[in-house]
């Protein structure tokens, strides 16, 4: 089958994925051609954009946009030559899902069931294209390790407002008012457009006087060797599609806890959720006091919760029979490409 492959932004959720459509198929990446010529350079850019767009599609027998974006906004204002499959993250919700045509797309896969309900609460007659797949976990990757419990909190993720590492700190500063015995451990590097939160991270950290008890990693690539520094992972979002590292972090033998974010209960069972900063505390100080054998057996649950239900092996797989149900069904009503 001949899939194309629309993709500008991260590939952190699709590396598996994409190597997957390519054992079974013949793949071809959208590439964006530009040039620079001295007069008119945006418009024959644009319709340079549209060429190759438009070439992608109508050699294709269906194509897959990772991110509901600019390019499915584009791609479904063209006319329909192949089948369209898209996958649908977060942020797509709030910035590109109003402008694209959605009687030409064929298949929308969303990360979460929460992100489905939200997006059918605005499109109810698009229902019978949605289906629901989770993203993935390496799980040969992410392996337990074996740390003993030293009171290591942990937070990894993109430094912005909306991930509220700010009022962890805060909340683990409390916590320490209670009980010293723990330590907060930060991934994450400066964002382009909030640089002003990350340095607003380290002032209240240095306003708080707890330099001693609170570790800045920065961009961590390693992520899985990472995790077995930690204890037990935070995830503090007020929104997320279904957030790829506490799942990491599940695998790799760490408890956790997250507050309520939208979907949140599809990942966690019902006591790692926490609404407010006292019940994560509590929640924290509960766990320190399981014997070694209850902390383990509450890991192993959670490490289970991963294997069963979010093996990266098992969401492109999944993935690829939609791309390929769809790439079938549109082929049989037109002639051959």
């Amino acid at each position: 089958m001949k899939i194309g492959v629309a993709i500008e932004e991260t590939w952190d959720f699709f590396h598996d994925v994409y190597s997957d459509l390519e054992r079974h198929h013949n793949v071809t990446l959208f590439k964006r051609k530009e040039v620079r010529p001295p007069f008119f350079r945006e418009r024959i850019n644009r319709y340079l954009f549209r060429s190759n767009l438009e070439g992608l599609l109508k050699s294709s027998d269906v194509v897959f946009f990772e991110w509901t974006s600019h390019l499915l906004v584009a791609a479904t204002h063209l006319p329909k030559t192949c089948g369209i499959v898209t996958r649908l993250h977060r942020y797509e919700m709030y910035q590109w899902v109003d402008k694209i045509n959605w009687e030409v797309v064929d298949k929308i896969i969303f990360v979460s069931e929460a992100k489905r309900r939200e997006f059918l609460g605005r499109y109810p007659d698009q229902e019978s294209k949605t289906a629901v797949i989770p993203v993935g976990v390496a799980l040969d990757k992410f392996k337990p390790g074996s740390k003993q419990f030293a009171g290591d909190l942990g937070i990894l993720c993109h430094l912005t407002p909306r991930k509220r590492v700010y009022d962890l700190i805060m909340t683990f500063y409390e916590l320490i008012q209670e009980s010293p015995d723990f330590h907060l451990h930060i991934a994450g590097g400066p964002h382009i457009v909030h640089g002003d939160y990350y340095e607003a991270l380290h002032t209240i950290v240095q306003d708080l006087q707890i330099e001693d008890k609170v570790t800045f990693y920065g961009n961590v690539t390693d992520t899985w060797n990472w995790y077995h520094k930690i204890d037990i992972f935070i995830s503090n979002s007020y929104s997320e599609g279904l957030q790829v590292a506490p799942m990491e972090a599940m695998a790799s033998g760490c408890y956790c806890l997250s507050h309520r974010w939208a979907g949140a209960d599809e990942l966690f069972p019902e006591e790692n959720l926490f609404f407010t900063s006292r019940e994560l505390r509590e929640k924290i100080l509960l766990y320190h006091e399981f014997s070694d054998e209850e902390k383990q057996r509450k890991k192993s649950q959670l490490r289970q919760l991963a294997c069963s239900k979010l093996d990266v092996d098992r969401t492109k797989l999944q993935i690829r029979k939609v791309i390929e149900e769809v790439g079938i069904s549109f082929t049989k009503n037109v002639s051959p490409k």
